[in-house]
């Protein structure tokens, strides 16, 4: 490779044939890039690769060998990006990187070692220099030491302006009103130092202080020196040459509380070695211009703005607990030059890059939101039993699964499941478990769902089939939809109810036959009053929208319509009104009862009534049914007691709450904690954990399992057991799930009306068979996947 100028200016520039079948400006674009990081390095490149004519030029304000980290870990997928985009750069990258397959966890004196993971590292600064070295084979004007002209003039004097200067960009900040950033600070405070020494692993060591937990991530960068002969891997780290990062985090309070917040970057430092000495074998640690900081989340509404376009961490960042930071920089220059290169117009171009990386962007910073909750909640963590703790450390991010850690792992992920009890040959959602005097033969719930096909609130043939085949399909329990307590407690028309005899009849006719043709199988009720929520047409023809006619009146805890000037007002729930609905529940329970259900939920989530009470953005009450969350729970509670008292006390009950309203000033994760801890108290066997539906101006952060966190810090914190809900797709998810300790049951809702099946199948895809999951005689010829095609081709 060409070795670049160190005074920091253009060198003689090699040339580097465009690549055939792109098309190209019919002028040689000008690019500016601004910020000399890895991504804007590699965009710069490219970019002059895929046209030598181009004038590239990079201005960094910093020296070329300045950089503020230490290692930088690179996945496969990524290092095939780069081999596809630049092989020159792949070589010089694969001699330089450290590879490594284990992933050590110390938990409370237990070393817990997971291998197969393939991860690959190098440093920053040789990172650089590659990059730089390659930048200015290729001609590239390399502007070190210099600050980049104003936004607006390099827009006016450039064909294309890259914006790759960071969190902190100042190109963004100038297009500000454009790009809408959106900046979400978080809990923790990190430092980044670096270690002497090469770690054999991937670490993840925890100090129980008495300041509060922290928390090291670390990781090797380096070789050792070619004269070092490696001894048989010992349980802490080797005393040979090298370099690993070292990352020490822990919560803002437990930071101030140790006073780190008064040391300079020496003091720090030292403390921080200090603290992991055995990890770190009596070792020092050193510092770059190393500050604690409070990571922030990144996003933009745009990526884009005339001819100016954001890169890497200027565009979004995600948390270094996923190592994505620098991935995602070189994967967007990758992507951003191949698409100026296949586009002859520059606005398609830049359009195609976002359109293609926001995905994955979005899709990662859901992974990283999740592992960094999953490090801010550490502490509740903690008193996991150790092969517990390591696999959902292992699965946080929930990119790595049971499924994919048994492929990777076989012998650490069959001692996790014998620790959690698994039966040889048993997968974990297909073993028992038991609430009250009921038993479920597996951990697979067949969610509530609306179906909106009662006539008068009576179930009909429709139930009776949609339910009974959920029976058949193998699911331990099996959920009716929300059946409301009165008339005027329902959401549509044509929701079921148990507020006469005909109906309770009905509802017998069913669980009869889930029961009869089903043995094994457990069919719950969910109780619920629709509230404020009520009087709606069906989903299909309007969700939330009020009947054309024959609409009847609502109550609620506070006279607050779902949608102003659409829902009606409702009316506030005076001392007679609450007795009255707390008696509809309870006669609803006793016919319940007579009707054969096994287990009852009472629906206390979604913004039904119960949920009104409970969520302070609905409940706007100054009596004793209002105001703190106690006062917002009492209500609720009353309605519990009474209902359980009526329920047989041999049957379980259930609650579902909401666990967010995801909506400023509503419910907080914080609130769910003491919410479950309250049912629990009262004799609630298990709470069934959703979040959201209060108010219609609520944000969800959607994304595969999304809700579950929210059932396992329940779970963690009460010792209550918990259903998990929310986008969980695959029995892989829910093995992992269960596995990880994060619920101990777990419901999904649309697998089932995509497959009422989907039980039996899970068992079948895993190779199970046994009581977990039993095949009606009838079905057994189908207990085998059918052959698709030819096998011997």
């Amino acid at each position: 490779m060409t070795v670049r100028p160190r005074d920091g200016r253009t060198a003689p520039g090699g040339t580097a044939a465009a690549r055939p079948g792109t098309e190209r400006p019919p002028d040689p674009l000008r690019v500016a890039v601004v910020g000399g990081g890895p991504g804007g390095l590699y965009a710069a490149a490219l970019l002059k690769r895929g046209d030598p004519d181009r004038q590239v030029t990079v201005w960094e304000r910093n020296a070329p060998d300045d950089t503020f980290g230490f290692g930088v870990v690179l996945s496969d997928e990524t290092l095939g990006g780069i081999e596809h985009a630049d092989p020159e750069v792949y070589a010089e990258l694969s001699a330089a990187l450290v590879r490594w397959d284990d992933v050590d966890i110390v938990h409370r004196g237990h070393l817990l070692t997971s291998t197969g993971h393939g991860f690959a590292a190098l440093g920053r600064r040789r990172l650089l220099e590659i990059l730089q070295d390659r930048c200015a084979g290729l001609g590239v004007d390399l502007r070190f030491r210099t600050e980049a002209p104003p936004a607006a003039e390099l827009a006016a004097t450039h064909t294309l302006v890259v914006a790759a200067d960071g969190v902190h960009s100042r190109t963004r900040q100038a297009h500000a009103e454009v790009f809408r950033p959106t900046l979400t600070p978080h809990r923790c405070r990190y430092i980044w130092l670096a270690a002497d020494f090469a770690l054999d692993a991937f670490r993840f060591e925890i100090a129980e202080t008495e300041y509060g937990v922290m928390q090291m991530h670390a990781y090797p960068f380096a070789r050792p020196s070619p004269d070092h002969h490696p001894s048989t891997r010992p349980a802490g780290p080797r005393s040979h040459s090298g370099a690993s990062t070292v990352i020490v985090e822990m919560r803002e309070e437990v930071w101030r509380a140790a006073g780190f917040d008064e040391l300079d970057e020496a003091e720090s430092t030292a403390r921080c070695a200090k603290i992991f000495a055995e990890a770190l074998g009596g070792r020092a640690l050193r510092s770059n211009n190393s500050a604690w900081t409070a990571f922030r989340t990144l996003v933009n509404a745009r990526w884009s703005h005339g001819n100016t376009v954001l890169l890497g961490d200027a565009a979004h960042t995600a948390h270094f607990s996923i190592g994505s930071g620098t991935k995602l920089a070189i994967e967007d220059a990758v992507a951003l030059a191949a698409h100026v290169d296949a586009h002859p117009a520059l606005p398609e171009a830049l359009a195609a890059y976002e359109a293609e990386r926001r995905p994955v962007v979005e899709s990662t910073q859901r992974a990283a939101a999740a592992s960094l909750r999953w490090f801010e909640e550490l502490a509740g963590q903690l008193d996991r039993p150790p092969r517990q703790f390591a696999f959902n450390l292992l699965t946080r991010s929930r990119r790595v699964t049971h499924d994919n850690l048994r492929l990777r792992d076989p012998a650490f992920t069959d001692s996790v499941e014998r620790e959690f009890g698994c039966p040889p040959g048993t997968p974990p959602m297909f073993t028992p478990f038991r609430l009250r005097g009921l038993t479920l033969r597996n951990r697979v719930v067949v969610s509530p769902m609306d179906q909106y096909v009662a006539q008068d609130g009576i179930p009909g043939d429709f139930h009776l089939v949609h339910l009974g085949a959920r029976a058949l399909g193998g699911a331990g329990l099996v959920m009716t939809e929300m059946v409301c307590v009165s008339p005027q407690g329902r959401i549509t028309p044509g929701c079921a109810g148990l507020w006469a005899d005909e109906q309770a009849e009905a509802w017998a006719r069913i669980t009869a036959f889930a029961h009869d043709a089903a043995p094994g199988t457990a069919i719950g009720v969910q109780l619920g009053h629709a509230g404020r929520k009520g009087s709606t047409r069906l989903m299909w023809e309007g969700i939330d929208q009020p009947l054309p006619t024959g609409n009847w009146p609502l109550v609620a805890a506070s006279p607050l319509p779902y949608r102003p000037g659409v829902n009606q007002v409702p009316q506030a729930l005076d001392r007679a009104g609450l007795t009255a609905v707390r008696e509809e529940f309870t006669a609803a329970t006793h016919r319940a009862a007579r009707a054969g259900f096994d287990l009852l939920e009472l629906h206390c989530a979604h913004g039904y009534l119960l949920s009104g009470f409970l969520s302070p953005l609905t409940n706007h009450r100054t009596d004793a049914y209002g105001g703190d969350l106690a006062g917002r729970l009492r209500y609720p509670l009353e309605v519990f007691d009474a209902v359980r008292e009526a329920w047989p006390a041999d049957r379980p009950m259930t609650v579902r709450i909401s666990a967010t309203d995801w909506a400023e000033g509503g419910t907080t994760a914080e609130d769910a904690v003491e919410m479950a801890r309250a049912f629990a108290a009262h004799g609630a066997d298990a709470i069934d954990v959703s979040t959201g539906q209060v108010v219609p101006e609520e944000r969800p952060e959607y994304g595969r399992s999304y809700q579950a966190p929210y059932a396992d810090r329940i779970r963690a914190a009460v010792g209550v057991p918990v259903i998990a809900v929310g986008a969980i797709s695959s029995w892989d998810d829910v093995n992992s799930l269960l596995l990880a300790g994060r619920t101990d049951l777990c419901a999904l809702a649309r697998p089932h009306l995509y497959n009422p099946h989907w039980t039996l199948h899970a068992a079948a895809e895993q190779g199970y068979e046994g009581p977990g999951a039993p095949w009606p005689a009838p079905y057994r010829a189908g207990s085998r996947r059918p052959p698709t095609g030819r096998k011997d081709a």
